[in-house]
């Protein structure tokens, strides 16, 4: 992306964050208050707070996959509790619980700040990767070495700015999950060969003026012309919100997401 592109898209979901929505408390109570201490950047020994969703029932002996969700621009800052909104909020639901018991990582960008440094138009000098999501980072290794998780099952989803943030772990990390599910977002199609062995479904909305559908387009053909084969759901009705259409279908993405094992 040229630097007006990455402008505008970011003005854009900055202008879309609207009011923010907390989760219900049943949710909340749901997902547990966990801390991480990051070292870096602006940094220094920050402790960033991320929310966990456990499975219902621990089996001993038994292991588990992990989601890490990456939310929008909407649902930055420091409260703990914006984040949960939409996808983790659906997966705390007892029926989806019940039917994919996993471990759900939520972390929460701070304001101002992007999961994808390719959102810097106010920030020029910014790193190339962002802290935010080596934060994100050093949580997912957290919870994998505490926790009883499948190794060969963790997903990686995000939507709209959690999209671009998704799109740029997967590349930092091609080896490392299992599936890619980037909504309403948009990656660095010069680096789209490491994806290429790697389960992708990606979203997005025809009519979508805050991240145009040609940003998800792009990153699947170039994926598709290094050799992959991502599979790609346009909603020739929906706007920006196409995680809702996405996450909600009992037969789509989320079955699809938790069948997938890394090899």
């Amino acid at each position: 992306m040229n630097t007006l592109c990455i402008a505008t898209v970011a003005l854009s979901l900055v202008a879309q964050a609207g009011v923010r929505k907390v989760p219900e408390e049943d949710v909340l109570a749901k997902f547990a208050d966990h801390t991480f201490k990051f070292t870096g950047g602006d940094y220094k020994d920050e402790v960033f707070h991320y929310r966990l969703l456990s499975p219902a029932k621990i089996e001993p002996g038994k292991k588990y996959p992990v989601i890490l969700f990456l939310h929008g621009a909407g649902e930055r800052g420091d409260d703990n509790a914006a984040q949960l909104m939409y996808f983790p909020e659906q997966m705390a639901k007892p029926e989806w619980q019940a039917k994919y018991p996993c471990f759900l990582i939520a972390p929460q960008c701070r304001k101002n700040k992007w999961w994808a440094n390719p959102f810097k138009a106010k920030d020029p000098d910014a790193p190339a990767v962002s802290e935010q999501i080596q934060v994100a980072e050093g949580i997912l290794d957290e919870v994998e070495k505490n926790y009883p998780v499948d190794l060969k099952r963790v997903y990686l989803t995000g939507l709209s700015m959690g999209g671009f943030g998704s799109w740029q772990l997967a590349t930092r990390r091609p080896d490392h999950f299992a599936a890619l599910v980037p909504i309403c977002g948009g990656g660095d199609g010069t680096k789209a060969a490491v994806l290429a062995k790697l389960p992708i479904w990606a979203f997005h909305g025809a009519k979508d003026t805050v991240v145009r559908p040609e940003q998800s387009r792009k990153m699947i053909d170039a994926i598709k012309q290094a050799g992959g084969d991502p599979k790609y759901t346009e909603f020739p009705d929906a706007g920006h919100d196409s995680w809702t259409p996405a996450y909600s279908d009992e037969k789509g993405v989320v079955p699809w997401m938790f069948e997938q094992v890394r090899k």
